[in-house]
């Protein structure tokens, strides 16, 4: 049966496994540095890519290589890199795309290490970067310059939830020459698939949800056999930002159960948001399924699910916040999200900690927001646990 017959449970579980001669059920994992040729001209020929074949399990290497085709697969790329981490994944695509002289223009609402890794390295090496409201198409407009080579966005966006209109910001993108890369860590292509919407890369943070389960790190940027075939493939050969071939396994069985989690992820995150939404100590709750949020029907339009990713602001500033993250008893405390397990971090003095006030401020990020990755436990036992600290707030 034809692979593009299948449809997406089954290609998350099916696509990119080659059994080998032992006739495995489960993908075998391939814990080795280096692969044996069968003679000096064969290996002349892998190494200068006249044949095709293992060389070096820096860029190749079968686990990682049946990842890499499966997720391509459940995104509709052409092409997949398989990283060591989602940093290293952004990292490579702008190693591969970018040159001095470029520009990137970036959504501010982005991870905050996003932000610094554009500031503080890539602006290093004569790249310049500069940013935009992500909702705001006009501004984005106004911010492309004639040497913007691409530029960079998260939706839904961590962690307020903003969403933008992928089909539309590609359109910009494109009149501009530009590229359009989309950060699809929230969705996963079980919600949505920036490529069909006219985006040109797509990046993961596989550590999230295409594990599930908070097991290992690792990164992919899925797109062209051009683009990403070639040019980002170039960094990861050179510069070695690689995925080990363990990683790669676990992360293959996560994508087996990526339709289901993504669907009882959504359930549960709406039914807290519901929750939170009617809360006397919450002043504002951020989750696209709500019918307040400023971008929920363009959502519901792009995306078939919301996500699992609730943010809400309590109601005293960070030392209200803070009692209510010190009072749980269940939900981890770990700037992680993607994960069975709920978490609950404080965006202001964790994954944003690093930014600057007036960099936090541009992007929402209050002291009292708090952001909950909802996990698959069950949802009464999560506002229960939440309940101690929002009771006393």
């Amino acid at each position: 049966m034809d692979n593009n017959a299948w449809e997406f449970a089954t290609l998350a579980i099916r696509a990119g496994h080659v059994r080998t001669a032992e006739g495995e059920h489960s993908e075998a994992i391939f814990p080795t540095s280096s692969f044996v040729f069968g003679s000096a001209a064969e290996a002349a020929a892998r190494f200068g890519g006249s044949e095709p074949g293992n060389i070096y399990a820096r860029f190749t290497n079968p686990t990682v290589r049946y990842f890499q085709e499966r997720l391509a697969a459940l995104e509709g790329g052409e092409s997949c890199v398989a990283t060591s981490s989602g940093m290293s994944a952004i990292l490579a695509v702008m190693l591969g795309l970018l040159k001095a002289g470029d520009h990137v223009l970036c959504s501010r609402s982005v991870f905050g290490t996003t932000t610094l890794l554009l500031q503080n390295y890539i602006g290093k090496f004569g790249v310049e970067i500069s940013f935009a409201d992500l909702t705001d198409l006009a501004d984005w407009e106004a911010g492309l310059q004639s040497n913007t080579r691409l530029l960079f966005a998260e939706t839904p966006a961590n962690p307020l939830t903003e969403v933008v209109s992928i089909r539309e910001l590609a359109e910009l993108a494109h009149r501009n020459g530009s590229l359009l890369v989309i950060d699809n860590c929230f969705c996963t292509p079980a919600l949505q698939r920036p490529l069909e919407l006219g985006a040109d890369i797509v990046v993961h943070s596989a550590t999230k949800y295409l594990d599930g389960q908070g097991r290992a790190l690792g990164g992919a940027i899925v797109g062209d056999a051009e683009r990403v075939g070639k040019d980002v493939y170039g960094v990861l050969r050179t510069g070695g930002v690689s995925m080990s071939p363990f990683n790669a396994w676990i992360f293959l069985k996560g994508l087996e159960t990526l339709s289901l989690r993504m669907k009882a992820h959504c359930d549960n995150a709406m039914q807290l948001a519901h929750w939170l939404e009617a809360h006397p100590a919450i002043g504002q709750v951020f989750y696209p399924g709500l019918a307040a949020h400023p971008q929920h029907e363009l959502a519901r339009q792009q995306q078939s699910g919301f996500g699992g990713i609730v943010s809400f602001i309590v109601r005293g500033g960070q030392e209200a916040a803070w009692k209510v993250i010190d009072s749980t008893r269940m939900l981890s405390i770990t700037a992680n999200l993607g994960d069975a397990k709920s978490t609950i971090t404080h965006p202001a003095t964790t994954t944003h900690g690093r930014l600057s006030a007036e960099q936090k401020r541009q992007s929402g990020i209050a002291d009292g927001l708090l952001r909950v990755s909802v996990g698959l436990e069950n949802i009464q036992d999560i506002q229960r646990d939440l309940m101690q600290g929002l009771g006393e707030a």
